[in-house]
């Protein structure tokens, strides 16, 4: 079985480690993820991780929260470390070798976010974790991933969500919806269809980074996109 793409950058959401809880990690839902990623290394393929931080943390509204947003959006940096770690411990433990780096210094307990180190990395056949976004409050987790996998020439984005891919509609609200195969950028943009935030989406787009939108919570998943299955929907 031979990959389509030789070097991933895998997104995934805070809110999709809390498995059936209402906050925090299910050890159950990492340890699988670990498995579906160990499954596609074993194939060569290079795995870089990009976690948000939903599950401990949402930046919310001033208004709401008292917090301000520059200082919320610092707040949820830190979550999306501790996620990190918590991914890093799972993949460790199905013996897998892995890095964590912090854009935000924390040298204590994830490396400092430097370009040529982590593409190293990579090619010794290592999953490097990036954390704590950006670095910079007003970016999502979202941008961080395109930006993280332009930095490091990744072949594709496999955003990993709730759904199996972009519908017209959401699905778990409207059951008219169908699902598109792939589609472009532009028509996403026409049709306001919310794959990521319009940062993170106007990067790909810029750089011709294609994005593919799949269910990460369905087993073998992520090796049937990695060897070019019809799963999700591509976004190029």
């Amino acid at each position: 079985m031979l990959p389509k793409y030789k070097r991933i950058l895998l997104k995934l959401s805070g809110e999709s480690l809390m498995g059936n809880k209402n906050f925090g990690l299910d050890s159950e839902v990492i340890s699988r993820y670990a498995q579906d990623i160990k499954s596609v290394i074993e194939l060569g393929v290079q795995v870089a991780i990009v976690i948000g931080g939903g599950n401990i943390y949402r930046g919310m509204n001033e208004a709401e929260s008292g917090i301000e947003r520059a200082q919320g959006d610092y707040m949820g940096m830190l979550a999306t470390v501790i996620n990190g770690m918590a991914v890093q411990s799972g993949l460790e433990k199905a013996g897998i070798y892995t890095r964590l780096q912090s854009a935000i210094k924390m040298e204590q307990i994830a490396e400092p976010y430097i370009r040529r180190r982590a593409m190293r990395h990579l090619e010794k056949g290592r999953v490097v974790i990036f954390g704590a976004g950006t670095g910079n409050p007003y970016f999502t987790t979202d941008t961080a991933g395109s930006l993280r996998a332009i930095e490091i020439k990744a072949d594709v984005i496999l955003k990993g969500t709730r759904v199996n891919g972009i519908y017209t509609a959401d699905p778990e609200k409207d059951p008219t919806a169908t699902k598109y195969e792939t589609i472009s950028f532009n028509e996403c943009i026409q049709k306001n269809l919310k794959v990521m935030d319009m940062t993170a989406f106007t990067l790909c787009m810029e750089n011709n980074l294609p994005i593919v939108v799949f269910d990460m919570n369905t087993e073998g998943n992520l090796l049937k996109v990695v060897t070019g299955e019809k799963v999700g929907t591509l976004v190029s």
